[in-house]
């Protein structure tokens, strides 16, 4: 198959990524798996050669082979969007490849937490979604602008690499940056950003120092700031957000923080039980009063405790969001056991749950859409 059968094939098997690494045949995820198309050939080095160069323009070509790596956008009309990724492994070009919808999905269609429809129309502020690669952050941040696309007049600015999502003006006026094509760094972009009067500002990821700081900036002067990290926990992104300036800075940075942000929703995607398709579990942190005691006082180790005891503000620990999902059949407990931070502690809570109750719930589950991200 040539490169644009296997995107054709991608699309057919619903598949969130395609993988071309030599010397194996090329690799699907599907549902989070890997699925290596072993009826066909290897990747030889000849072949992803000939298929960077097809996804490629010249230019990015030149910007491969002097920066050894790429990210692109790759459009296939009446197909698909792709994310693309190419580096160097062993000498030879690899290439990951991820799908991307046309249609930027609705929160509610994606079964969201209706509290991302709140911070989506918040006036300013920062607002954080995270998790390991893959977990569909950039899905989460598109439903969330999409819903302030189609609910108030704003302008919006999104700082991406690449660019994923195309968003279609509605009741917004929304303009997109690609790295490379538009700006070269997203500190910078960013900074020139705020001088085209936005209401909201999407940075694809707080990637530095002078990202985080700029972004903080920006929140503090009345912008709503969407962005992305790649941690694991509410906690986690506090300090990780913090432990990036020097030491004599971090107690600032944490004031700072504390009058800003606004949420974090950190996610995992677990196979959906009995069905087709993956759903989203979240851990939602929101900036009450407590919780911006704790942030200004270094007490992140407390932020735990108000998030079990925070239901009544629509805020959750990941347990809690996973416990959830299995006690309504959505996925199953060894499932939700892998992805949890304290497994023990969640077979109790769960342990009266008779097996086959839910395993027969989770059958007559409807499928769930798979979503797509980084």
């Amino acid at each position: 198959m040539n490169i644009e059968e296997l995107l054709q094939l991608t699309v057919a098997k619903e598949a969130s990524d395609l993988h071309l690494t030599v010397p194996s045949p090329p690799v699907l995820r599907i549902d989070g798996a890997l699925r290596p198309l072993g009826e066909l050939p290897g990747v030889t080095p000849q072949y992803a050669e000939e298929a960077l160069e097809h996804l490629t323009t010249e230019s990015q070509r030149e910007r491969f082979y002097s920066e050894l790596e790429l990210d692109l956008a790759y459009n296939v009309p009446g197909l698909a969007r792709f994310r693309v990724n190419a580096f160097f492994q062993q000498g030879t070009i690899s290439i990951a490849i991820r799908r991307i919808p046309f249609e930027v999905p609705y929160i509610d269609e994606l079964g969201l937490p209706s509290v991302c429809k709140t911070l989506a129309l918040k006036t300013k502020g920062l607002v954080l979604v995270t998790g390991p690669t893959g977990t569909g952050k950039s899905t989460t941040l598109a439903a969330m602008i999409s819903h302030l696309n189609r609910t108030d007049t704003r302008h919006v600015i999104t700082i991406e690499d690449p660019i994923e999502y195309v968003y279609h003006n509605e009741m917004c006026i929304i303009a997109q940056r690609d790295l490379g094509d538009d700006f070269t760094s997203f500190s910078v972009a960013l900074r020139h950003t705020l001088r085209h009067d936005p209401d909201v500002i999407l940075v694809g990821e707080m990637r530095d120092l002078d990202t985080i700081s700029t972004a903080i900036s920006a929140a503090e002067t009345g912008h709503l700031v969407f962005s992305t990290v790649h941690t694991v926990s509410a906690p986690q992104t506090i300090d990780r957000l913090v432990d990036v300036f020097p030491a004599h800075q971090q107690a600032q940075i944490r004031f700072q923080l504390s009058q800003v942000l606004e949420g974090v929703l950190s996610q995992r995607l677990l196979p959906r039980a009995g069905g087709k398709g993956r759903v989203a579990a979240f851990e939602i942190m929101l900036g009450t009063d407590a919780i911006r005691n704790l942030i200004r006082e270094a007490r992140t180790d407390q932020i735990v405790t108000y998030l079990q005891t925070g239901r009544q503000y629509g805020m959750q620990t990941m347990d809690q969001a996973l416990e959830d999902l299995v006690r309504s059949g959505t996925v199953t407990l060894e499932e939700a056991l892998t992805r949890s931070s304290n497994p023990d502690e969640l077979r109790k809570l769960i342990v009266s749950i008779p097996s086959l109750a839910w395993e027969k719930r989770a059958a007559q589950a409807p499928s769930c859409i798979t979503a797509t991200g980084t």
